[in-house]
């Protein structure tokens, strides 16, 4: 230090004291511990395992939102084949239907028959 000037009073080329330069490195040096910190606790297991979870369960529940949307929508395009605007049973369509249900349910049931013996 020269020309009378004590620790504290001297200053760098930017114009500042050794105080402010001291405390600048402070500052830092606890920035970069928290930038650490947060860094340890993002690559951490047990947070990337719960992150990998959330996004697993976000793609199951909007496929199965999906999948729900999908069976709705087929289950009343059925139900309109079925009934008429006023929500009367169709009858000429719901026999039919029945009959054939029914010859599927005998065939499946005879067939079953012919393994067994």
């Amino acid at each position: 230090m020269g020309k009378g000037k004590t620790k504290d009073a001297a200053r760098d080329d930017a114009g500042r004291t050794t105080a402010e330069i001291e405390a600048n490195i402070a500052r830092t040096r606890t920035q970069l511990a928290d930038t650490l910190d947060e860094l340890a606790m993002r690559v951490h297991p047990t947070t990337v395992a719960a992150q990998v979870r959330a996004k697993a369960l976000a793609s199951v529940e909007q496929r199965a939102g999906r999948f729900y949307v999908g069976v709705s929508r087929g289950v009343e395009q059925l139900k309109a084949q079925f009934v008429d605007e006023k929500g009367q049973p169709r009858k000429e369509r719901i026999v039919p239907a029945v009959l054939v249900g029914g010859g599927v349910l005998l065939l499946v049931a005879s067939a079953r028959k012919r393994k067994r013996d």
